[in-house]
This record gives C-alpha cells, sequence and structure tokens, in this order.
C-alpha cells in the first residue's frame, strides 16, 4: 500500500477524533433530550443499601447491601436476587422464601432504600469523584457538590453515562439533564 493510503486514514483519524465522535472514553451520542430509563431510578441495583424489615423477626430484620452479584445474604434462606428487581418484587421474594422454608407462616416483609448507589463526577471540576445520589439531582447540581468548574472547563456540554449503558450521551450543559444513581458525569475540557 502506498504512504498516501496510510496519510490519509492517520488524517480521517485524527479528524474523527477532534470533531467529537470518539473520545479517549469511548463513544459519544449527540443527545439534545435527556432521557432516563425508570428501570435505572425504580429498579434495584448493584451498591444500593436496603432496610428489610420481617415484623415480628428482629434477628431477620437490618440493613443489606446488594452485592456485586446483584444479590443480598438473608438469615435462614441465604442468597436472594435484588438487582433488577422493584422494591415490591423483592419483597414478594423474600417472602415466598421464608414462607416455603417453613421458617415463617405468612411473613410480612418490606423493603425500602436507605441508601443509592453513588453518582460520579470527574473531569473538569474542582473535587471530582463519588457523591451519594440524592433524589431531584440534575447535572448542574451535581457539579456544584463536586466544587463546580475549573477554569479549564467546558461551559457547553457535559458527558453523562447512565447506569448500565455503555456509551456516553453528550447534553447541552443545562439543569433539564436528570441524573439516575449510578450515573457518571464527566465535565469535559474546553478547546480555545
Amino acid at each position: 500500500m502506498s504512504n498516501n493510503y496510510f496519510i490519509r486514514a492517520a488524517i480521517l483519524a485524527i479528524g474523527l477524533q477532534v470533531g467529537g465522535c470518539y473520545t479517549d472514553f469511548g463513544p459519544v451520542v449527540p443527545t439534545p433530550e435527556p432521557v432516563i430509563g425508570t428501570k435505572a431510578v425504580t429498579g434495584l441495583q448493584t451498591g444500593d443499601k436496603l432496610k428489610v424489615i420481617v415484623y415480628g423477626e428482629d434477628a431477620l430484620s437490618g440493613l443489606y447491601d446488594i452485592s456485586s452479584s446483584g444479590d443480598i445474604s438473608m438469615p435462614l434462606i441465604g442468597m436472594v436476587k435484588a438487582a433488577g428487581r422493584t422494591r415490591a418484587e423483592l419483597q414478594r421474594e423474600i417472602a415466598r422464601k421464608y414462607s416455603s422454608g417453613n421458617y415463617l407462616q405468612e411473613p410480612k416483609v418490606t423493603v425500602d432504600i436507605v441508601e443509592f448507589r453513588p453518582i460520579y463526577v470527574f473531569g473538569e471540576t474542582l473535587r471530582p469523584g463519588a457523591y451519594p445520589y440524592k433524589a431531584g439531582l440534575n447535572v448542574l447540581t451535581a457539579i456544584t457538590v463536586s466544587g463546580g468548574f475549573t477554569y479549564r472547563a467546558s461551559r457547553d456540554s457535559v458527558f453523562v453515562q447512565h447506569a448500565g449503558e455503555d456509551v456516553w450521551h453528550e447534553y447541552p450543559l443545562s439543569a433539564s439533564v436528570p441524573i439516575a444513581p449510578g450515573d457518571l458525569i464527566r465535565v469535559p475540557e474546553r478547546y480555545f
């Protein structure tokens, strides 16, 4: 192959990187309208902390973390799949396991989320890192929690990778971009 071919390929690769189609963090999808899947907000996921109450059974009630495998370890019944389920589904499953194992008759179980998995803010912010998720969080409040912008930060757009997705969504920087538990928020550097 000729040198001309390699030069054109190099120019094309550089042009795509500069043009924003690819970043060192992976593929980017320009997304003008923020969309958050309901499963990201309502479904239980790895890293969530749950309070499980089995009424009348203090020894079975307590705080449980959803493990990296998506399970919680309950006394007597062992591992129960929690990730991907709603609170109501998990309540029914725990009650079913306690009653089918002849441990309890007609158990009453409630599951509450004590703490969601954190969000992660990095890039051109003063204090990048993991921060606890709070209901109603959006991109601007997440950046504010992480100390605000550095002097090098872009004030035009922000990249968000929603929990469970492999691509980055590029949004215009505004308060209308909602954040869900487990989201990654990256503030890019401005070019000029």
